[in-house]
């Protein structure tokens, strides 16, 4: 190897490195993990891009670079292929794609905000998307996670939200010049005319005119996905309880997204009936059991054994309390209401002569003793 390949080698190592060096990490831009999800994603950039906009940091390079920096990392983990490439090669992947980054106030215009970084006054808000929640008895007592698959209407992450096909087809409309909004001159009467602003009929009050569609979506900056969604069933929660994902629902350029709510609906149970904090049961036992008394064993919801026993006489509908074998309270899920067992006596549909004859003569004595408490 002669000394100009050397040379020639060094070189090239010293750029790869230079590059490193210079390459940002978006995932530390953002101050996230690299496993965050969406969600962590977008709530990183929603505090950060607030607390670094220029507005708020009038003459500060390093809050306006700082914002800018927020954006692009935004850009690229919130979209699923470009936060692939970015695992897998790094911003010289997203280069070699011929990436173009939007504008980073345009990215935070999304999030509801003005340019100063605070909520806009006359915020529009989407609907809710409410939706029931079918949970089982034992997942109300012992708590769980169920993830559910919903279906809402995002942001076309081709044109991102634009309608374009590329951001060279987005034209500032000439006939509001960008306002959308256009001042109409209307006559009242013979020589009397009135000045009325509408809304612009050549770009739908938008103040863009769009040159070529998006293939995507077709130019209604919206198409059908969705993720999943992670949902925490607490200890005791009651049927009806409704649990409010914020801003999660449809999404719409220049709108907020409305709330997500997902209402428990309690999936009936063969054995316990729920009212309140407390559960109810209902228990059949034999007459034997019923006039001698009996030890029997229930699985409660989370599969531990609840004894029950009866010493001597257990009419029919007699019901038995027991303490602290209920629901878990809501607030205080080490506290727990009752369980109340309803006892149901079966007697046997017919009696052969033989079994007549021995309950007539057993029961004789028993039934004159009754007699006599009468």
């Amino acid at each position: 190897m002669n000394r100009i390949t050397k040379l020639f080698i060094l070189l090239v190592f010293q750029i790869l490195l230079i590059s490193l060096v210079n390459a940002k990490d978006y995932y530390e831009i953002l101050g996230i993990d690299r496993s965050a999800s969406k969600k962590q994603i977008r709530k990183a950039y929603k505090t950060l891009s607030r607390k670094y906009h220029p507005d708020k940091n009038p003459g500060d390079k390093k809050a306006e670079e700082k914002f800018i920096e927020l954006a692009k990392a935004y850009e690229v983990l919130s979209d699923d292929e470009q936060r692939r490439i970015y695992d897998q090669y790094g911003e010289e992947g997203l280069k070699h794609g011929d990436q173009q980054f939007n504008d980073p106030f345009d990215i935070f215009r999304q999030f509801g905000f003005n340019t100063g970084g605070e909520p806009r006054h006359q915020e529009r808000k989407g609907p809710e998307i409410n939706i029931d929640l079918e949970v089982s008895l034992e997942d109300l007592y012992m708590g769980a996670y169920i993830d559910a698959d919903v279906k809402k209407q995002v942001i076309c992450s081709y044109c991102r939200g634009s309608g374009a096909a590329s951001q060279d087809d987005v034209h500032i409309c000439p006939s509001c010049n960008g306002s959308g909004k256009k001042m109409v001159r209307q006559m009242l009467g013979p020589g009397i005319f009135q000045q009325v602003q509408t809304v612009c009929d050549a770009c739908g009050g938008k103040g863009k005119t769009i040159k070529k569609k998006c293939p995507h979506c077709h130019g209604e900056r919206v198409q059908s996905g969705g993720e999943p969604i992670s949902i925490t069933i607490e200890k005791g929660m009651n049927d009806g309880h409704r649990i409010v994902f914020e801003r999660e629902g449809d999404q719409h350029p220049e709108v907020t997204p409305g709330d997500l709510i997902f209402t428990i609906k309690t999936v009936p149970h063969p054995l316990f009936t729920r009212k309140g904090d407390n559960l109810y049961a209902k228990i059949a036992i034999t007459l034997s059991d019923a006039l001698l008394g009996f030890k029997k064993e229930i699985h409660h919801l989370d599969g531990h054994i609840v004894e029950l026993e009866r010493k001597g006489i257990t009419p029919p509908g007699f019901v038995q309390e027991i303490y602290d074998e209920g629901m878990p309270l809501h607030e205080f899920p080490s506290e727990q209401g009752k369980l109340f067992i309803e006892y149901v006596v079966v007697f046997p549909t017919e009696l052969s002569d033989e079994q007549r004859e021995v309950i007539k003569n057993n029961f004789s004595k028993v039934d004159s003793g009754i007699k006599d408490e009468l």
